[in-house]
């Protein structure tokens, strides 16, 4: 098991380690329950110091789990804004709603409860059973795959299922029962600050220099193993940025699907010239005085990537004429209306801002 590498002495030099450098976070300042369950799911998919100004507005606006199952969508989204990936705080507020019904209002503490609740997986259930409430359970995320693989040169693939459950069992078993909370935590600031996911890693300031096999071997540029996933697909858009000077469209997306129930610029498929363009806002029974096209803009999701460009277009009036169109006062829309970051390139050309720039 992980090329039979003795694992255990790892345990003492990462603490020691993690004792003298670990990172103040606000929610380490804090580890309740919630606390550690918000900053996890916020942790997914988005860097540390972006995650810092949305935590402490979310805590702030949302600071307890009753807030959050009661929370109005619109306005949950809002404060969500910018973080991406919506259906993380959908579930989050399911979740809530069934923690009020069925555990008080209280995250339970225990794993295998935790893992019943929508949106918390194995890492997550892992991360809040150990650091807000010291139970000794493991909390295997990305980091965490990639230095396990180096200190033990492990080359097995890390996107597979069984070779995080064999990782999560080895870890089980050198967890230090009563240090459960630091051992994860110092594991996952580990991999987040010295041996990075992009770039060379900080041997030198590596706890496990003197032990470690992909530094003996000098093989960290191929660990982790990861199997490459499918080419994401391209969808080419043009986006209209539609105003009469104190209004703007937008456009409420479905319910379901990508970025459900949030608002948009109206797009359409394709890269339009300006007359097609103009042909098109005709066509939504509005009348364009005169257009200027935008630079390209390029927006990336798990599995999609819209190539966009863009157009802003005056028109003479908005008047509620266009089914699915709304339209809304500039300044109401960066205060309301939630709008994905995939459009932030031409928020701009509105004078509004999103997520963490309105805060700026």
């Amino acid at each position: 098991m992980l090329n039979n590498f003795p694992l255990e002495i790892i345990t003492e030099p990462l603490l020691e380690w993690f004792r003298a450098n670990a990172r103040i976070l606000p929610w380490r300042e804090e580890p309740t329950p919630y606390r550690v369950w918000v900053s996890e799911i916020m942790l997914q998919q988005t860097r540390v110091e972006a995650v810092k100004p949305y935590f402490k507005r979310f805590t702030t606006a949302l600071p307890t789990i009753r807030d959050l199952a009661e929370c109005e969508e619109e306005r949950l989204l809002k404060l969500w804004e910018g973080l991406g990936y919506y259906n993380r705080v959908r579930n989050m507020q399911i979740a809530a709603r069934t923690v009020m019904e069925e555990y008080g209002g209280q995250l339970p503490p225990d794993y295998g409860k935790l893992l019943g609740l929508k949106g918390i997986g194995h890492y997550t259930a892992g991360a809040i059973a150990s650091i807000a409430y010291g139970i000794p359970v493991p909390a295997v995320d990305g980091n965490v795959l990639r230095v396990i693989a180096r200190v033990t040169a492990d080359s097995s693939d890390i996107m597979k299922q069984s070779v995080r459950t064999r990782v999560e069992e080895a870890l089980q078993d050198i967890m230090p029962k009563e240090q459960a909370s630091q051992f994860n935590q110092a594991l996952m600031e580990l991999g987040a600050t010295v041996c990075v996911p992009n770039g060379e890693p900080l041997c030198g300031e590596c706890p496990w220099k003197e032990i470690c096999e992909a530094k003996r071997l000098d093989c960290w540029q191929e660990l982790p193993v990861k199997s490459k996933a499918k080419p994401r697909k391209i969808e080419d858009k043009t986006v209209f940025i539609i105003r009469d000077g104190e209004k703007v469209v937008l456009h409420k997306r479905p319910s379901q699907g990508l970025l459900a129930g949030l608002y948009e610029f109206p797009n359409t498929a394709g890269h339009l010239s300006e007359e097609e363009a103009l042909l098109w806002v005709k066509e939504q029974k509005l009348n364009p005085l005169r257009i200027q096209k935008l630079e390209p803009a390029k927006h990336i999701f798990s599995h999609v990537e819209w190539h966009m460009t863009g157009y802003v277009v005056r028109v003479d009036e908005l008047t509620e004429n266009k089914s699915g169109m709304l339209f809304v006062e500039v300044k109401d829309s960066e205060e309301r209306y939630p709008i994905p970051a995939a459009f932030a390139a031409y928020t701009k050309y509105m004078n509004i801002r999103l997520g963490n720039e309105k805060f700026q």
